[in-house]
């Protein structure tokens, strides 16, 4: 397997930041800025997944020279990102070779830059907010949908930082995944105040919303500039200037742009999205547990209405939902509504969905204990996966934490391994990478929790579980083939979620 065939954002070295107790860095921006005379200025509000790659994406640009400054918290968890930057080692690994092309013809270029000083806003021509918005959930969520609650202060502090440092005529794009309305009801607020408090014009700036579409992977860059954009802007006039933007940095030939009436539509658009896709993963659990009953396997009956051109995104059973936006998004539409647009309703529906998938880790291990028919106490089990995804090693909202403590609750004795995941910073645990070095264990329980290349059609991984004895194999993900499965089943005892017709 390729080694570099993985995305993460971990430091890439031991070494250890001094964190500035003076956070002032004009002078290195000034000098930076100084190389560069008559480029517009970009700044990029966060550096972490979305962010530090589309600081590439404008260096790079397709039909202008920018200069660049990514801007993030001098903070012990983002600082390093900064320093990193500016030392010459991109943060983010990532299977896609365009990353290290990108960072390095922008180092060529010397027209990146990354720096914890807010003074950097005052030298921008468009400030992009790429900067993290979550959803707290509260333990007992499981059980009572009305216990999230979306915080905005620190979301609001940041656009505050931006009002009370950047020009009066600044172009302000917001690509944070946000609850609708919140450009107009609390982005464009807190500019003007901030502006008028500057005794600055309150007329002049602009500013839109255009969210990502950012998929880790090989296709990282792409999905970004030859990926298809949604835009508007909280007038005409800034519509027309991110429009403007836009098209300097993305394939608008192949991919044509589309503006809708209002930030508040393309800000429902995002959450839409992603709440379309978590209730169909939702709607594909209720039926996994009906065909467990029944003695189906889902996997071939999706397969063949898959074969129906209407419904070829029919999702498959699995362990959970993962990362940063299924796991939120509905939620934030739910909570905007009752909250930005004061309705006494909230998006029962899409609140259900979430509520169903934050349940599947729990779910698979429950069909685990039942299944498996014995104590998991001191039983030695190996996962094999713990990213939320196959053939990323992004570990954010990963349903295998959950499904991970579960087991540790039970006294299992609890193996490691994902060949994309070095370090799982959530447990703050060092990962096994290559499953050779764990597999000729014996073990009581192997589970498969991700999907990735390394473990499918794999004849070597196969064998070596073949040559253990009397082992219970969990495929939550359906990744074993039949032949596999049958081969398997000579010997061990096989489960897969979603098959009841292995039982």
């Amino acid at each position: 397997m390729n080694s570099t065939a993985k995305i993460s954002l971990s430091p890439l070295s031991n070494k250890k930041y001094h964190i500035p107790e003076n956070l002032d860095d004009q002078a290195g921006i000034d000098k930076f800025l100084s190389t560069h005379p008559n480029k517009k200025v970009i700044v990029i509000q966060g550096l972490g997944f979305v962010g530090a790659v589309m600081s590439l994406i404008c260096a790079n640009a397709l039909t202008e020279e920018y200069t660049v400054i990514g801007v993030d918290l001098a903070r012990e968890d983002t600082y390093w990102k900064i320093k990193s930057i500016n030392e010459g080692k991109f943060p983010i690994v990532a299977s896609d070779p365009k990353i290290e092309q990108f960072y390095k013809k922008a180092m060529e270029k010397g027209n990146l830059y990354a720096t914890y000083d807010p003074y950097a806003y005052s030298k921008a021509d468009v400030i992009i907010v790429d900067i993290n918005l979550d959803v707290q959930k509260n333990s007992s969520f499981l059980k009572d949908l009305e216990n999230y609650d979306v915080e905005l202060s620190g979301f609001r502090k940041a656009m505050k930082v931006i009002g009370d440092n950047c020009k009066e005529d600044v172009l302000v794009l917001v690509e944070t995944t946000v609850p609708p309305g919140t450009c107009q009801k609390v982005v464009k607020p807190i500019l003007e105040k901030s502006l008028s408090d500057r005794n600055l014009s309150t007329d002049n700036f602009y500013l839109g919303h255009s969210y990502e579409r950012v998929m880790p992977g090989p296709d990282y860059i792409d999905s970004i500039q030859n990926f298809y954009r949604v835009f508007s802007g909280i007038d005409n006039r800034s519509a027309e200037k991110t429009e403007s933007f836009l098209r300097t940095i993305i394939s608008t030939k192949e991919y044509p742009l589309t503006r809708l009436g209002n930030t508040n539509a393309t800000e429902m658009a995002k959450v839409l999205e992603n709440s379309y896709r978590a209730m169909n993963i939702a709607f594909a659990v209720e039926w996994s547990r009906f065909a467990e009953e029944a003695g189906v396997n889902l996997y071939e009956v999706v397969k063949a209405i898959r074969m129906r051109p209407t419904h070829k995104n029919l999702m498959l059973p699995g362990i959970g939902v993962g990362g940063y936006c299924l796991t939120k998004d509905p939620l934030l539409a739910s909570w905007s509504r009752q909250t930005l647009f004061e309705s006494d309703h909230a998006l029962g529906q899409s609140e259900v969905g979430v509520q169903i998938n934050d349940k599947m880790p729990l779910y698979a291990f429950q069909f685990l204990q039942k299944e498996f028919k014995k104590s998991l106490k001191s039983q030695k089990v190996l996962i094999l996966g713990v990213s939320y995804r196959g053939d990323v090693g992004d570990t954010r909202y990963t349903p295998v934490e959950p499904f991970y403590e579960y087991l540790k609750k039970e006294s299992a004795i609890i193996d490691l391994c994902d060949p994309f995941v070095s370090h799982w910073e959530e447990q703050n645990l060092e990962i096994v990478e290559n499953y050779t070095e764990l597999i000729d264990n014996d073990y009581d329980i192997i589970v498969f929790s991700a999907g990735h290349s390394a473990f499918k059609n794999n004849a070597v991984l196969i064998n070596k579980i073949l040559n253990q004895n009397n082992v219970f194999v969990f495929d939550t993900i359906g990744i074993l083939s039949e032949s596999e499965i049958e081969l398997l089943n000579t010997k061990h005892t096989v489960r897969v979620v979603g098959r009841g017709d292995l039982k």
